[in-house]
């Protein structure tokens, strides 16, 4: 059996860069140790198997890997799905394309918005389905600082502490003093093992205001090599989660507030997730994410 696949560079308008992203079409007839293994061979941070949509209103059905696990929901596979099953189906009006691409994921529902114009990258964006909520209690700074391979004052800047969120997968999200320090992170397995294995999250979610670009408002870092990504070029659940922290900690008033979290420039890959905030009543209501993705290859998959 051959199984057609696309290979997509996601938030990002540039080929290679940003966060690959393996897409299977037409993948129903295969068992979950199938896509497993085959997201195992294509390596990617993740790898997203499209089958029919349960309910005939919507666009597909799909199902998120990591080389070690499945996931109920991931930002870049969402944006890259998207915006693939977009240019793959939706038609096009003199060179423009609006397309509402309904996914089926295990997490729920996930619309997301498709648009398209002559000469410019594909963009999407969405919706979080679940809002972040703080998930437990992070561990303690210097214990952090041995995980890092930082000092303990590096961690943490202004009134920016550790948490540890979910907005369905849960990240520990720790603030970084600066750029410089954020460069210099090496992980310590051994002390993952230790402490951040047992808070059962994806992965580490390291921030800092300072960036490369000025159009930017945040730079991050993940770690998950217990999913077997050792390093994440760009992480839309992890982002979606970070509109907690960035809420309670700068406390952003009534409105809507979007902001560039650039990511992947430690990794050649750089990376731009558009991260909007609206807080109703003093309170977090909607999060979104947004982000361009650029077909790079595609092929048959023999299985």
């Amino acid at each position: 059996m051959q199984l057609d696949y696309h290979i997509l560079d996601v938030f990002t308008e540039q080929r290679f860069s940003g966060n690959p992203l393996a897409v299977v079409l037409d993948a129903q007839d295969l068992n979950t140790a199938a896509m497993q293994s085959i997201a195992r061979e294509f390596n990617l941070s993740e790898t997203v198997f499209v089958t029919p949509a349960e309910n005939a209103m919507h666009s597909a059905r799909i199902r998120i890997f990591t080389p070690e696990r499945e996931l109920p929901f991931a930002g870049h596979p969402t944006v890259g799905t998207a915006i693939l099953l977009a240019e793959l189906r939706s038609p096009s009006v003199n060179g423009e394309r609006d397309a509402i691409i309904a996914l089926e994921e295990t997490i729920g529902n996930v619309r997301v918005g498709v648009r398209s114009r002559a000469g410019s990258v594909s963009f999407a964006e969405f919706d979080a389905p679940k809002l972040p909520e703080v998930a437990g209690n992070p561990p303690p700074t210097d214990r952090l600082a041995t995980l890092l391979g930082l000092l303990p004052r590096e961690i943490g800047f202004e009134n920016h502490k550790p948490m540890l969120i979910a907005a369905g997968p849960s990240f520990l999200h720790v603030p970084v003093a600066n750029q410089e320090a954020l460069s210099r992170v090496r992980i310590n397995l051994a002390e993952w093992s230790q402490i951040v294995s047992p808070l059962e999250c994806v992965g580490v979610y390291l921030y800092t205001r300072q960036c490369v670009h000025t159009t930017s408002s945040f730079h991050a870092r993940m770690f998950a090599p217990e999913a077997g990504v050792m390093e994440d070029p760009a992480t839309g659940s992890a982002a979606a989660g970070f509109a907690a922290a960035a809420f309670a900690f700068d406390e952003y008033p009534d409105g809507t507030h979007r902001r560039i979290v650039e990511q992947g420039y430690e990794m050649g890959r750089p990376s731009h997730i558009a991260l909007t905030l609206v807080v109703k009543s003093g309170r977090l209501a909607v999060v979104r994410i947004g982000g361009h993705a650029v077909r790079v290859a595609q092929g048959k998959l023999n299985v």
